[in-house]
């Protein structure tokens, strides 16, 4: 169900929720957290649709604020969608105008769900501090998206600079299969240091600078990012070492050889992660994560970027 509340408060909007909670319909009891998505108009459906099937692992309130234009007037148009157009959440689209859209936080702060975890998405283009956000100063995590940013290597490296605890990238999150098979290749036999670390991939796809800064701190290693005009996500990844490199090779996006001198080559299923795929990860936990943290702050500033 879709309810438009055209010209509105984020009171109505509040009291309208409570009506169709008292009516038997969305269920604020059970929502984990309250998810909060800053946007551009562009990305709203995009972004409830990634939320909607997060929500059906991570039941939550799910908050969109998105500008409606460059209107100096102060207006509120709200969307409110339960049921099957919510997943198992409950939606409430915010699209502000004027004066509205300066101090976003005092928009969300009445429909904040009471003694719930907040925690603030921007679905693209983010601040340079998240946490000094008015919105980001008051959520426990805060996710942005490097990836999709107009410049998505200079902001990774601008929230480096920048970093607070509870800070965490989507990039990050498409890793997360990737060092899990790379942890296990390293773990074999003949159990040699690994002396240099390249990885290979899209242009502009920050998962591989994270990759890349993950593996120079952990492996004590020079690494260096190449990016491959035309490729999509991490293509490649080699581990050079004594006795002969570890290499990993992904070309379509889909299945990953890995090779092993003195090994039969493994093939292994390793699609390239989804939108809601990685925002389902990053919800699982609301603690700092210090991994990253190491890795965005230590990591990144020692791997060289090759284009």
């Amino acid at each position: 169900m879709i309810i438009d509340m055209p010209d509105t408060t984020t009171n109505a909007v509040n009291k309208r929720l409570v009506r169709l909670r008292d009516e038997g319909g969305a269920v604020a009891l059970g929502r984990v957290l309250t998810l909060v998505v800053l946007c551009d108009e562009r990305d709203v459906e995009t972004a409830v649709e990634a939320a909607n099937d997060a929500s059906r692992e991570h039941p939550c309130r799910v908050i969109v604020v998105a500008p409606a234009g460059a209107d100096a007037e102060a207006r509120l148009d709200a969307q409110i969608r339960v049921g099957g157009d919510a997943g198992a959440s409950e939606v409430i689209v915010l699209r502000a105008s004027g004066p509205l859209l300066v101090r976003t936080d005092t928009l969300v702060m009445p429909l904040l769900l009471p003694d719930a975890p907040i925690v603030v998405w921007w679905p693209r283009e983010a601040p340079d501090a998240p946490s000094k956000d008015p919105v980001g100063a008051m959520a426990t995590r805060r996710i942005t998206d490097s990836k999709v940013a107009q410049d998505p290597v200079k902001m990774l490296r601008t929230l480096g600079g920048t970093y607070a605890p509870g800070d965490t990238d989507l990039a990050w999150a498409r890793d997360t299969l990737w060092r899990a098979l790379l942890a296990a290749a390293v773990e074999q036999p003949p159990y040699e240091p690994v002396t240099a670390v390249r990885v290979e991939g899209e242009a502009g796809h920050t998962s591989l600078d994270l990759l890349a800064a993950w593996l120079t701190a952990r492996l004590r290693c020079p690494a260096k990012v190449v990016r491959v005009p035309g490729a999509e996500a991490i293509t490649k990844v080699v581990l050079e070492r004594k006795s002969g490199p570890i290499v990993l090779d992904r070309p379509d996006g889909r299945i990953v050889t890995i090779s092993q001198p003195g090994k039969p080559d493994r093939r292994i299923a390793l699609p390239i992660r989804s939108l809601s795929e990685a925002l389902v990860e990053e919800l699982r936990r609301l603690d700092p994560d210090e991994i990253y943290e190491e890795v965005l702050v230590k990591g990144l500033p020692q791997v060289e970027s090759v284009a």
